[in-house]
């Protein structure tokens, strides 16, 4: 698929080279500072030397004295606690965080994952009857309850008050809870709005630790492992305070992690220091797929650990529940993707709505996620469920798919989430009727811009630019994340000096400019379709990050490929 190389706005040139004058460093970084906003000596300390003196004051949080109050006045009165969270790394991560920092000050205390299956997302009435029938007085939600209104009356019901921590859109009217914590309320004046569903629950320990002076804070920052892990895998923006979180998170991740996170990493064969892609791609689909695959307690149980030998085994249990669960999502996918070829009227559409009955309902976000890496359109897959259709949703970047899936909701018995991904659930017979109608939607709304996909290039550089010190002080930006990707380059007039290809498939190259200089190593991953005309010696241009191998304790710097468009092609 061919790809739009879309490069960034250049920065105001007078002010990167008096920033570059008082930083010591070369105007091609400051200009990569600048384009993520750092324009001043003290916006750049900070973005390269991030304190925990940088986190709002948690007060600054709507409803959160309410919150505090209610806690403290259950903490006094010995009142039973239940900790209630979703069921994928974002909720498990939440219950984890305030489970164990709570459990030092408070005995009575319980926590609760719904069963995917069983239940569904969010609160469920199931849920609240479980709480009734153990005593519980108090409930905190994480990473869920903004929209539950029917469970959270009944818990009102029944004597039991409810504080909401959450980070998803709210409606128009909020649950009658005690509290309900959320920075996207429309009234909270809370200063950074991104926060991960963990990330809330940690503002409400801190807001806690604050209120409570015999509560060392160093024993909440020893949690900031599991906030990080939250803050990868739910892809919210790592800039402001994310940054901060995800920043102490990953040294915690890579010093002293929680026991749990530790025998997970020790048995994907990970080996640190791990960063944000490390987390996204080998921590995250292994929490995840416990409850992907059966029930969310066995990650939680992992996380939750204490015991070396126990934490061991129940890695083990839930890396086979990853197995499991690659092989079910790569079969899905292949049949999705067939279907959709096979099809006249789905290969020329905006939109990938698929639906059937037997497709395992714990895959189907990362099929949808699958199909938009080979047609790049918002995407909807659905299955049976308890007798309705349920279904996850995938956008495109700059296309709100919330918005266009609310634009359906007459056919809809329900949904939610972001921007980029959502659930929704319908009855059967209404699936035809909804593919014609969000088709609809999104034809009539989306740009052709939004349905090419493109990379995004921050600089263009020859090779001879790139050194240790050049990658030295790229890799203080990390975390690279949403909202501070990795830099993308883009070098002009290449050759590959020496090329192969491995199983098949990855890129091996060695290159340089046509007319001389430095020789990098680069590595393209799934991309055999280039591989002829590298053969053949044609010139081309690259877009890449640059990234350090270390091969056998042998570090070296080499180019990881984005793109590359040959030059009888024409040029970006």
């Amino acid at each position: 698929m061919q790809k739009l190389w879309n490069f960034l706005p250049q920065p105001d040139e007078s002010k990167v080279l008096k920033l570059a004058d008082e930083l010591g460093i070369n105007v091609t970084l400051v200009r990569l500072l600048a384009q993520r906003g750092i324009e001043t000596y003290d916006e750049a300390k900070t973005f390269f030397r991030p304190t925990l003196a940088d986190l709002h004051d948690p007060f600054l949080m709507k409803d959160m004295d309410l919150a505090v109050a209610r806690i403290l006045e259950a903490l006094e009165n010995e009142e039973r606690i239940l900790i209630y969270g979703d069921y994928d790394v974002d909720g498990t991560t939440s219950v984890t965080l305030v489970y164990k920092y709570l459990k030092k000050y408070h005995t009575a205390l319980e926590y609760y994952i719904p069963d995917r299956y069983a239940e569904g997302y969010g609160v469920s009435t199931q849920g609240i009857e479980w709480a009734k029938e153990h005593g519980v007085g108090l409930i905190i939600s994480l990473d869920c309850g903004i929209n539950a209104f029917e469970p959270i009356s009944l818990a009102k019901s029944y004597d039991i008050d409810f504080i909401v921590c959450d980070h998803h859109r709210p409606a128009e009217n909020l649950p009658e809870a005690v509290a309900v914590l959320d920075p996207k309320r429309s009234d909270c004046d809370y200063p950074f709005k991104e926060l991960s569903g963990c990330g809330v629950g940690f503002k409400l320990l801190q807001a806690l630790t604050d209120n409570r002076h015999d509560w060392p804070e160093e024993e909440l920052y020893n949690l900031l492992d599991l906030v990080a892990v939250s803050i990868a895998a739910d892809i919210v923006p790592i800039t402001g305070e994310n940054r901060t979180l995800a920043h102490f998170g990953l040294k915690q991740l890579n010093q002293k992690p929680q026991l749990g996170l530790e025998a997970l990493i020790n048995v994907a064969g990970m080996r640190p220091p791990l960063n944000i892609t490390n987390v996204v791609f080998g921590l995250a689909p292994r929490i995840n797929a416990a409850g992907r695959m059966a029930h969310a307690h066995g990650a939680l149980d992992l996380l939750l650990s204490e015991d070396e030998k126990e934490a061991a085994y129940l890695s083990t249990e839930v890396n086979s529940k990853n197995v499991i669960r690659r092989e079910e999502d790569q079969g899905i996918t292949s049949e999705a993707i067939q279907m959709i070829e096979a099809d006249e009227v789905l290969s020329r559409a905006k939109t990938t709505v698929l639906f059937k009955e037997h497709w395992h309902k714990g895959v189907i976000g990362i099929v949808a996620s699958k199909c938009i890496e080979h047609f790049h359109r918002p995407t909807i897959i659905l299955t049976e469920s308890n007798g309705k259709a349920t279904g996850s949703a995938r956008s495109v970047p700059g296309f709100d798919i919330h918005e266009a899936i609310g634009a359906c909701s007459e056919l809809l018995e329900q949904f939610g989430g972001h921007k980029y991904a959502a659930g929704l659930t319908l009855s059967t017979d209404k699936v035809l009727a909804f593919q014609e109608k969000f088709e609809e939607v999104v034809a009539a709304t989306i740009s052709e811009e939004q349905l090419t996909p493109k990379i995004n290039i921050d600089q263009e550089l020859t090779l001879d630019q790139i050194s240790d010190k050049f990658y030295g002080i790229i890799s203080q930006m990390e975390p690279f994340g949403p909202g501070n990707m990795s830099p993308v380059f883009v070098a002009r007039g290449l050759i590959a000096v020496k090329h192969r290809l491995l199983k098949g498939l990855h890129l091996k190259l060695s290159v340089g400019h046509l007319k001389g200089g430095p020789v990098f190593d680069a590595i393209g991953f799934n991309m055999p379709e280039s591989y002829d005309l590298i053969s053949e010696g044609n010139t081309f241009d690259l877009a890449f990050s640059v990234e350090e191998n270390n091969f056998r304790g042998n570090k070296t710097l080499q180019l990881n490929i984005k793109d590359i468009k040959f030059e009888k092609n024409g040029r970006a």
